[in-house]
């Protein structure tokens, strides 16, 4: 049987650069069973030590930063610039997380409630064998750093790329490999969709992935048999509301960028627009203007005359052509832009958009800007919300507390005020969806933490007879019980004191109640 291979192609030339032997289903399942072996060495090593380590890996990617954005450029087709932006932020990232992850695992001491001589601790466990299922639009981005909170938080990893930018998994695993320290805890399996759902059922302890809602679906269909836990980072429909009070030219620019950068690939991409009609003239020849001089090509040198690449896996073309017909046959109007040759398009800006369309219902990923009309802000908040995603949104404001006041009413879990896109880069700010765009987060201390387990114990002595709790275990004690629960949790000063009262009386009344209703406060 001969051994299947993923090609390295570069989706703007259509030029092979490489392959990468694939990853069998047996092998998938061996890789698993090694990490998890490896998992006992690798998470009693002390914090400190998972840092310096994390920490070569830090350096390598700096010291290969040429080497890093070339493979980019080769592999997505995108510009050196661009390929490094996503680097940086990766390194970004890595830094944030090594300064804080002491912080955030140590164990913690909480209340013990009734328990008074007993004490209460948390600890942060890792899982055991995390696995980190990548996506093709931002390869390095979305594999590396929650590979590295997951390693930080003590578990191992098996790293699962896209087929689609295959060379960048080959080097994430070349750049693992740089690290001695580190290679025997981490692996990265090669393949398809089948490589995929091998490594999930496979039975790993945690599950991360990044990907489109119907791969959320499937993943977490199949870790149901196990009970797995699984976070997913899905699908978006990001919309973008510019209000009346708007910079118009700063909404105009940063929304065009928002929607064309990485030719309109990315999860938080800019997707459709909502303009107040009072701006929506003004709006609409600024965002023409900027989205004319935002020119797509390829260029394999660091300082790149384009401002956006080709699309990047063949199929996504096929989705693009499909909302664009759908689009045009329901009455909307290009006013620029088109596909142009190979996996190519000048950036598109639409207009005469409504939701009837599939393309302001559904993800595009893809360089167009579709803007509509609104009569007010409420109009334009109700269709922000008409979506089945609920991922990201842009609001645009001069009055930041008119602004912010807005993005409260907009059901999306990432919202940016006055700009486009840029939360994802803010390290230690939480990243995650709700509605199909799914749950969990990256970044932040939730990206971290969400790789542990809590464990709790109460740790003590025998019990202590004047703990409330064994008290409230001995037989013959009701009343006692009933008049401590009063005074400790009664809401008002005359709840408490009657509670109180009931332990004098000959015959305390068991309707706690009638006797709040009868009882007259004493003079104190």
């Amino acid at each position: 049987m001969e051994t299947e291979t993923l090609s390295f192609i570069n989706p703007a030339t259509g030029v092979k650069f490489g392959e990468v032997k694939t990853t069998s289903v047996d092998d998938v399942t061996k890789t698993v069973d090694e990490m998890r072996g490896a998992f006992p060495v690798w998470s009693a090593k002390p914090i400190r030590e998972r840092i310096r380590i994390l920490r070569k890996l830090q350096a390598a990617l700096i010291d290969r930063r040429d080497e890093i954005s070339s493979i980019l450029n080769q592999d997505c087709g995108k510009s050196r610039q661009d390929g490094m932006i996503e680097l940086f932020v990766s390194v970004d990232m890595i830094g944030q997380y090594c300064a804080q992850a002491p912080k955030w695992l140590r164990t913690k001491r909480v209340s013990s409630g009734l328990y008074l001589f007993k004490k209460g601790i948390v600890e942060y466990r890792p899982h055991g064998v995390v696995a980190v299922i990548a996506p093709w639009n931002y390869p390095l981005i979305l594999a590396l750093p929650p590979m590295l909170a997951a390693l930080l938080a003590g578990n191992t990893v098996v790293l699962k790329p896209s087929e689609v930018t295959a060379a960048t998994g080959v080097l994430i695993e070349q750049l693992i490999q740089s690290v001695p320290e580190l290679s025997p805890f981490v692996r990265v399996v090669h393949g398809d969709g089948r490589v995929g759902a091998a490594l999930t059922h496979a039975r790993p302890d945690f599950i991360y992935v990044t990907g489109s809602t119907p791969t959320g679906r499937k993943v977490l269909h199949a870790a149901a048999e196990n009970l797995i836990p699984v976070s997913v980072e899905l699908g978006g429909k990001d919309a973008m509301i510019v209000l009346e009070d708007a910079d118009i030219d700063a909404a105009a620019r940063w929304g065009v960028w928002g929607a064309f950068f990485n030719a309109g690939q990315s999860c938080v991409s800019v997707e459709r627009v909502y303009v107040v009609e009072s701006k929506y003239e003004e709006f609409l020849e600024r965002a023409l203007h900027y989205a004319k001089d935002f020119k797509s090509g390829y260029s394999t040198e660091l300082d790149c005359p384009y401002s956006m690449g080709p699309i990047t896996d063949p199929r996504q073309v096929q989705v693009i052509e499909a909302h664009l017909e759908d689009a045009l046959a329901k009455g909307a109007r290009l006013l620029t832009g088109g596909k142009t040759q190979g996996m190519f398009y000048d950036p598109i800006v639409m207009v005469d958009v409504n939701h009837s369309m599939t393309i302001m219902r559904e993800e595009t990923f893809g360089p167009i800007i579709p803007i509509m009309k609104v009569r007010d802000e409420e109009e334009a908040i109700r269709l922000a919300n008409d979506s089945s995603f609920g991922l990201g949104a842009s609001i645009w404001s001069k009055n930041i507390r008119h602004a912010k006041s807005v993005a409260d009413r907009v059901q999306a879990a990432a919202v940016i005020l006055n700009d486009s896109m840029a939360q994802f880069g803010i390290p230690m700010l939480p990243f995650g969806g709700i509605k199909d765009s799914g749950y969990g987060h990256s970044h932040g201390q939730e990206g971290l933490m969400q790789f542990t387990r809590p464990y709790g114990y109460a740790v003590g002595g025998a019990p202590f007879k004047l703990d409330i709790a064994t008290i409230l275990r001995e037989n013959g004690n009701y009343t006692l019980a009933a008049a401590i629960l009063g005074v400790v949790y009664g809401t008002t000063l005359k709840r408490k004191w009657v509670a109180l009262s009931q332990l004098f009386r000959s015959k305390p009344p068991t309707d706690y109640h009638a006797a709040l209703q009868n009882e007259k406060p004493r003079p104190s």
